[in-house]
């Protein structure tokens, strides 16, 4: 007999339960995956990220990685960077502007919430290897650095002005 996959819904059951492991997290955001696994193609996912949150500027060179950002909750900043740093673009997304970006490989990017609450769905192309899913910057700081919050405030003062 054939078993069927199982269908995953987004309620805002499972949303309010996410936002509340968020808030439990010292990184202020908290992912929820519904690929089955690293190697399962594409990855598709809740990233949940509460106000405040720093997500270290990045990329997806080697392997090239593609990735969507679809916002269904909240309001988020994202920023586009050059390779020496300085930001070229940057987009508030949410039900007031627009409500998701698509952004190809190897682009430097970053993003936080600008509510208290943003919930996006991603997706992006696996296999998710931890050691290659992506190449941090080397012109930010770290995560858990004492310099992130003032850098996280110095990109912030660029969009909501």
């Amino acid at each position: 007999m054939d078993t069927m996959p199982q269908v995953q819904l987004i309620t805002p059951a499972l949303i309010e339960g996410l936002v509340e492991q968020a808030r439990q997290s010292p990184r202020r955001r908290i992912n929820h995956n519904f690929h089955s696994g690293p190697d399962d193609n594409p990855h598709r996912f809740l990233n949940v990220l509460l106000e405040q949150t720093y997500v270290r500027p990045h990329r997806h060179l080697d392997p090239p990685k593609s990735e969507s950002f679809l916002v269904l909750q909240g309001e988020v900043a994202l920023w586009i960077f050059d390779g020496d740093g300085s930001v070229t673009q940057t987009h508030r997304l949410g039900p007031s502007n627009s409500i998701g970006i698509d952004i190809p490989p190897g682009v430097w990017h970053t993003l936080t919430a600008t509510s208290p609450v943003a919930v996006c769905y991603e997706v992006k192309p696996g296999p998710w290897d931890p050691a290659r899913d992506k190449e941090f910057s080397l012109w930010s700081p770290e995560e858990a650095s004492p310099q992130a919050q003032n850098y996280l405030r110095s990109l912030l003062t660029l969009v909501l002005q």
